[in-house]
């Protein structure tokens, strides 16, 4: 990992798939109806433990997949698969991810958990990995927690602005139903070309 990898392409793609994933703005009525329970969001707290568990995922997450003898490109088609059922979601507003995490303290769940740091924005990380510089990834990471941050502490205005969020997440749903095309058939092809 250098900066001479940094490349404004994979970056900006990079931000665009992570940002659509986490879908932050699309998650502004739960965070809403988690502070109208008496909940108190934590911003920092809980960009910070989502920043630092994801970082941490993207650079243990190969071990882990070493562990089950899982190569990074069959993860990345698996990856491919969680990413189009995000963008059918999104697209069609069909809810297929269910939250079904335990209750506890909402600045961690279930905000960090499943909310920002879920199946599917590990497996996109792990899948990015597949196509993109590690440094891009981070660097786009980076700038989806700030994101994130500056939408937990301003929860009211971010509702005000994005109160059309709907073409917004319309709109982001096809461009990661395409990343996932796209992702699919790259890795596909360099598994199939591991078989010859």
């Amino acid at each position: 990992m250098s900066f001479s990898d940094i490349s404004i392409q994979e970056l900006a793609s990079a931000f665009m798939v992570l940002f659509a994933v986490i879908d932050i703005t699309g998650a502004v009525p739960i965070i809403n109806d988690i502070q109208n329970k008496g909940h108190k969001i934590s911003a920092i707290k809980a960009a910070l433990a989502s920043y630092i568990l994801l970082v941490a995922f993207l650079f243990v997450g190969d071990g882990l997949l070493n562990l089950f003898s899982v190569d990074i490109s069959s993860f990345a088609v698996a990856g491919s698969l969680v990413i189009f059922v995000l963008a059918v979601e999104m697209i069609f507003g069909i809810p297929i991810f269910k939250n079904d995490s335990p209750s506890g303290t909402a600045s961690i769940v279930p905000l960090v958990f499943p909310l920002i740091v879920g199946a599917g924005t590990l497996t996109t990380l792990l899948a990015l990995r597949a196509e993109y510089h590690t440094i891009n990834i981070i660097i786009a990471l980076t700038l989806n927690i700030i994101v994130v941050y500056f939408v937990l502490k301003n929860v009211s205005l971010v509702e005000k602005i994005f109160g059309g969020a709907y073409i917004l997440r319309k709109f982001l749903g096809i461009i990661l139903l395409a990343i996932s095309v796209k992702l699919f058939t790259s890795n596909l092809t360099s598994l199939i070309d591991i078989f010859k």
